[in-house]
């Protein structure tokens, strides 16, 4: 295997997933939500990068065809369950999240059965913005946690009377507190709704790739 480039940054990419997961064991919130947004986005870049430098250098290999799809399911699934988790299990995020899973487990599955077949399931480009509209959601609902412990952060000492008096303009604003919550809602809104898009999109996906293994999967097994 060559160690080019695109293979570099596919590489990177496949160490940042569990690194997103990482961050929240060794630093505590909203560091650790910053930290986890900033390396997951940089690590979504790397997949338009490398895909890119591998074609205009004439780099495109096996292994990076190999790896590429892998690291962009470990992102995607290492983060929608770090997401899942600090978002207290919501039927927002966990319905669609559990579409994204059963879909990634099932067309991986479904490419290890076919074998030597399994080239039917090539990508197509409705996969691929599956894949963008899933990376900008989770983006999405990471800055969320960023804008929710800002929001704690800067409310500490505070009692409700207080807090409502800021959001009604009634007292003033010091902290920063109404753009704070209204990035909150922002991003949560922005990011469940772009999730349930991901989600259509990846259901979508998942029974076109079934419906060409179809032809594959009928009869006895030889």
């Amino acid at each position: 295997m060559t160690w080019t480039v695109p293979n570099i940054l596919t590489v990177i990419r496949l160490f940042a997933a569990p690194g997103v997961a990482i961050m929240f064991l060794f630093f505590a919130r909203p560091w650790a939500d910053w930290i986890a947004l900033v390396l997951f986005v940089l690590a979504a870049v790397t997949d338009w990068i490398d895909g890119y430098l591998a074609r205009e250098w004439n780099q495109e290999s096996r292994f990076g065809a190999m790896l590429d799809p892998i690291a962009d399911k470990a992102m995607v699934v290492i983060a929608l369950c770090v997401i899942t988790g600090f978002q207290g299990m919501t039927p927002w995020i966990l319905l669609p999240a559990t579409v994204i899973l059963f879909r990634e487990v099932f067309v991986s599955g479904l490419r290890e059965f076919l074998g030597a077949q399994a080239g039917t399931l090539k990508v197509t480009k409705l996969a691929k913005w599956k894949t963008t509209a899933q990376m900008i959601a989770i983006a999405v609902l990471f800055a969320t946690g960023v804008f929710q412990h800002e929001v704690l952060d800067r409310t500490v000492g505070m009692d409700d009377a207080t807090i409502g008096a800021i959001l009604m303009g009634e007292a003033p604003d010091e902290v920063g507190l109404n753009f704070l919550v209204a990035a909150e809602a922002a991003t949560w809104w922005g990011g469940v709704i772009l999730l349930w898009i991901a989600s259509l999109l990846t259901a979508v996906t998942g029974w076109d790739y079934f419906s060409k293994a179809m032809p594959y999967l009928r009869g006895p097994k030889t």
